[in-house]
């Protein structure tokens, strides 16, 4: 379930490829255990006979059940949600059988801000909610790992493609030179 390369551009790379925290991950295999517990405990502690055979399958039949609803479910969930930060955009995307995905081009954040609550910053996760020019407005990335360190890498992305698709002022002042001299406008990245 890795992200497909072939959703990028043919100058776009990766910087970051991030799934939710682990701690996401801590109540589905706090459940299994816990199932598996039932089930043994049940096998070891039920009498033999009818009534301790069907007694155990129930056990195990309703374990089976919590582990693939409270289990699997939320672990297909956390590894088919990604956080995906290139050179040129920041693509949000989830879904286990559908798929949802938002794309926010780094000419269009605006802002973007880090919240932490204290067993958060413990855990080293946190909310970055990031918002942009649009009719969604904000977007808020829950439990980003190292979303501190995240926010910076954002930070320096936002940066280097405003820097990299803008004039500088050597570059403005010969444009309006050359405009003033009548001359045909040249490409100023050629």
């Amino acid at each position: 379930m890795a992200f497909p390369e072939d959703v990028l551009t043919e100058d776009e790379h990766v910087v970051l490829h991030l799934h939710p925290h682990w701690k996401a991950l801590i109540r589905p295999i706090l459940v299994l255990v816990l199932a598996v517990a039932a089930v043994v405990a049940g096998w070891v502690l039920l009498p033999d006979g009818t009534g301790g055979t069907i007694a155990l399958y129930v056990i195990a039949a309703l374990g089976l059940v919590l582990v693939l609803w409270l289990g699997l479910w939320p672990f297909l969930v956390w590894r088919t949600t990604h956080y995906l930060f290139t050179n040129e955009r920041v693509l949000l995307q989830e879904g286990v059988f559908s798929r949802n995905r938002r794309d926010l081009p780094l000419t269009r954040i605006n802002d973007h801000s880090m919240h932490q609550k204290f067993v958060e910053r413990l855990l080293g996760c946190g909310t970055l909610t990031i918002e942009s020019a649009g009719e969604r407005g904000q977007s808020v990335l829950t439990d980003v790992p190292h979303v501190d360190k995240v926010q910076t890498k954002l930070y320096e992305l936002v940066e280097a493609h405003h820097d990299k698709h803008s004039l500088g002022d050597g570059e403005m002042r010969e444009i309006l030179a050359d405009m003033a001299e009548g001359k045909p406008l040249r490409d100023p990245s050629a």
